[in-house]
């Protein structure tokens, strides 16, 4: 046969061509069944039993209509109950209406319902209590306006009394007072003013004036009452004795943004009544404070906006657990950003690991250090890199506790700042000069990064974004992360994690469940995924499985003591006692803005006992604080038991 003559270059170029054009006709024609056929592949992929067992796997949660709510903060209860928390959700329509929402999700039963909210505890304080209550504190008493919003001059007016005999002096609303050139302004609600007080300095008498505060707006819109100088103001209405005694100060009234203002009003939170239980209010109006439990069980709250939306200077204050009232700690006088990362160590110290979220000022207050309550001195713990990089930072206790090991993860610039850094962190505290040094980079920058305490003492970081709110990063409108990660602190290095399938940004949370899973919620991006329109504020919930739930069987825990005490050994029932390889109390979480302070993983001895085991609790309180711990026995190939609630007195 004669041979086929090969086809030129110009023709074999037109063939080429055409089968191309052929081709990409095609994959159009068929982009559904393509875009099939590659999801049908990954959901193949990631429900192999191999790809579980090395990544975990992620599940959405089915949430009722009535019960999606904007979930704000997180807290596992003792009774095996996660509560979500959205108070008004950060919406200021829910707010003005007084609409605001609790909503208590059982997984064992995969059942939800609704808890009376009280008032707006969105962006409030929170902690566990040696009882199991959770103490919620502060809150918002009023919403931001932004300067484009506001058309009447505003500000906050001291109102001073200097009448020592005519007892304190009350204002309803709407009071005018009036400026020397005869502008006027009106308060915002009611005030009572306390009386002067006389007291006696030496052989010298003097009057010191009673004084209140209160927001005051002008009549008249507009730029013309602007005041931007200190000034003195008459009480309408006032005559005689009473028009001089009685009178305002103010610094300055302006058209400027007016901040988020705090609430004052303190709750329990029964976790068996399922409801919220009034406490004392606390001495200072607080928006993002953050509560952190001391060795004895009491409170210290610090940080935070007050009524007004001003920073507080340093003022911090002390919740007597036994009295349920808060009192003023003069004698710890600190500043700090908002909601800053205190972690309680062994020694009853309080490490700000230098995490924080959102307010106060670019320098003071954010050096990460060890603050000593006994005498209140701080000693800073140098060498984070990247150190103004810790806004929007999350900070754990690594586990397990007695390491004594702090770390941080990610974090940005102050402000709305859209600069994020891949910075991990560890600081060794029981070293003598204690420092960070550096960690494993993350495999992306992140802000509002998740980390969450497992009980093979390995942490799992999830959700987060690179840009500020998930917005804009680099060339991406949306910045959204979907890498999950798991950090060995025993290897130190970050193992790859099945990615998630919902952004998480601002306002989200991820705790560990007492069956070994984690569950996720919540997010408030600003824009939507054009970067052009507002954001919608995240309802659905995710559920992580890690690998460990795919490695056989799991050990079970039988009968055991409801409590214990610190420093003493206690007996549980297993038949799994041969491969059991550690046993962790883990205390659970109670999260906000990633700030979660409750969440640590102690380390118990086991020795073998007739029947299972027998465990040893460190004695030291700062170690293990008094409350209710998910008892979790860990085998030797790294499963965990599903947990047993225990009390530590």
């Amino acid at each position: 046969m004669k041979p086929r003559p090969r086809p030129s270059t110009p023709r074999r170029l037109l063939s080429a061509g055409i089968a191309l054009l052929v081709l990409s006709v095609l994959v159009f024609v068929n982009r559904p069944m393509v875009a099939f056929g590659a999801d049908a592949y990954h959901d193949f992929t990631i429900n192999r039993q191999s790809y579980k067992e090395k990544y975990g796997h992620w599940s959405r949660l089915p949430v009722p209509p009535g019960f999606r709510v904007n979930a704000i903060h997180a807290a596992m209860l003792s009774t095996g109950k996660v509560l979500i928390v959205a108070g008004s959700g950060n919406n200021r329509d829910n707010f003005e209406a007084g609409t605001f929402r609790t909503v208590l999700y059982d997984p064992a039963k995969d059942a939800f319902n609704e808890v009376p909210t009280p008032t707006d505890v969105f962006c409030a304080g929170h902690t566990f209590l040696p009882n199991g209550n959770l103490l919620i504190a502060g809150g918002t008493k009023s919403y931001e306006v932004l300067e484009k919003d506001i058309t009447h001059a505003a500000g906050v007016m001291k109102i001073k009394n200097e009448d020592p005999a005519g007892g304190p002096r009350t204002f309803p609303k709407g009071t005018t007072l009036v400026a020397k050139n005869g502008t006027q302004y009106r308060t915002r609600t009611d005030l009572t003013v306390p009386a002067a007080m006389t007291m006696k300095h030496g052989d010298e008498v003097m009057t010191h004036a009673g004084e209140a505060e209160v927001w005051v707006d002008a009549v008249e819109a507009g730029d013309g009452p602007i005041v931007d100088n200190p000034a003195q103001y008459t009480v309408a209405g006032l005559t005689g004795k009473d028009k001089q005694n009685v009178y305002g100060l103010a610094d300055k009234i302006t058209r400027e943004k007016q901040e988020y203002g705090g609430d004052k009003t303190s709750y329990e939170f029964d976790p068996r009544a399922e409801r919220y239980v009034r406490t004392g209010d606390m001495v200072q109006h607080r928006w993002y404070p953050t509560l952190a439990e001391l060795p004895g069980g009491d409170v210290l709250a610090v940080s935070g906006l007050d009524e007004f939306g001003r920073m507080l200077p340093g003022r911090n204050e002390r919740y007597v657990k036994d009295q349920k009232r808060w009192v003023d700690a003069p004698e710890l006088k600190r500043v700090f950003p908002t909601y800053p990362a205190l972690h309680l160590m062994a020694d009853g110290k309080l490490f700000f690991s230098g995490s924080n979220a959102g307010y106060g000022s670019d320098t003071e207050g954010r050096t990460p250090g060890l603050w000593n309550l006994r005498n209140n001195s701080f000693r800073e713990v140098p060498g984070l890199r990247d150190p103004r990089m810790t806004e929007t930072s999350s900070s754990v206790l690594l586990p397990p506790a007695q390491d004594q090991r702090v770390m941080i993860f990610g974090g940005g610039e102050v402000g709305e700042s859209a600069v994020s850094t891949a910075r991990t962190a560890i600081a060794d505290l029981d070293e003598p000069s204690p420092a960070y040094t550096p960690g494993p980079d993350l495999p992306q920058p992140a802000r509002y990064l998740s980390t969450v305490l497992l009980p093979d003492d390995s942490v799992l970081t999830t959700g987060g974004s690179s840009g500020y709110r998930g917005g804009r990063y680099g060339d991406k409108t949306r910045s959204d992360l979907f890498n999950a990660q798991i950090y060995r602190p025993a290897a130190g290095r970050f193992e790859t994690a099945a990615d998630s399938t919902v952004g998480r940004n601002y306002h989200s949370e991820a705790l560990l469940l007492p069956d070994g899973r984690v569950i996720t919620m919540g997010s408030d991006p600003l824009y939507d995924p054009s970067g052009r329109n507002p954001g919608t504020f995240e309802q659905r919930i995710e559920v992580y499985s890690p690998p460990y739930l795919f490695r056989g069987r799991r050990p079970v825990i039988g009968a055991g003591p409801k409590a214990v005490q610190r420093g003493t050994t206690f007996a549980v029932a297993t038949r799994d006692a041969g491969r059991i390889r550690a046993a962790r109390l883990m205390r659970p979480s109670a999260v906000t803005h990633v700030t979660d302070l409750d969440q640590r993983s102690v380390a118990l001895d086991i020795t073998p006992a007739t029947g299972g085991l027998a465990l040893s609790v460190p004695k030291k309180r700062g170690l293990v604080p008094s409350g209710w711990y998910m008892l979790f026995l860990v085998d030797d190939k790294g499963v965990p038991s599903t947990a047993r609630w225990i009390q530590v007195r």
